[in-house]
């Protein structure tokens, strides 16, 4: 049975606001899953939250190669600006992959594979990503009900699943550059990610 366990809280202010770092630990691996917390939560219905999955090239270094940096960045601002929310931050990096297999699949879209084709070229699954942390996570923070930020029907599937009860979905609009368009598509066409008009051919 999986379970987790809060290691450390520490308050953890930043450019967009105040927060509290919660640092978790899983019986299913070493992985250090975050929940950066503004306001409190205890209790609360309706809390703004974003689930959001390790992208070190997109929330570290930048990278158009994706929109995952800007979903971050645009994430906290909202909460912030909210006053009460929780951003969960999951290390399952490149979908679930690994940033090494990662690397190689942006090998294999360069060479003109879609972001499907790549990890699934790989030996993966489209999107290896698993969502029951987050669930618990939520269920240890004593969240009622959210507010979800995603474009990404899958998500709120998987947590309703896991009897999460969202009431809403945020929509969450990123910059489109050269470099994501391809990318983005993928995500509209493939993966039906609710995203802006006119990525979809």
């Amino acid at each position: 049975m999986l379970k987790i366990n809060r290691m450390v809280s520490a308050r953890v202010p930043n450019g967009v606001g105040e927060f509290d770092l919660a640092l978790y630990m899983s019986n299913r691996d070493d992985k250090e899953h975050l929940a950066l917390v503004c306001g409190d939560v205890n209790d609360q219905h309706d809390v703004l939250v974003r689930v959001h999955s390790e992208c070190f090239t997109g929330d570290v270094l930048g990278s158009r190669r994706c929109d995952c940096g800007e979903q971050l960045q645009k994430s906290m601002r909202l909460i912030a600006e909210a006053g009460c929310g929780v951003m969960i931050y999951l290390r399952q990096e490149g979908r679930g992959i690994g940033l090494l297999n990662k690397l190689r699949a942006y090998n294999l879209q360069d060479q003109g594979y879609d972001t499907i084709e790549a990890n699934l070229a790989l030996g993966h699954q489209a999107d290896e990503r698993e969502y029951d942390i987050a669930a618990l996570i939520l269920d240890d923070l004593k969240i009622k009900s959210v507010r979800l930020i995603t474009n990404n029907p899958h998500k709120i599937e998987s947590l309703t699943a896991l009897n999460i009860t969202i009431t809403k979905r945020v929509e969450l609009h990123t910059t489109i550059y050269p470099d994501n368009l391809a990318y983005l598509r993928t995500k509209a066409e493939r993966m039906n990610h609710l995203l802006m008009a006119g990525l979809v051919s």
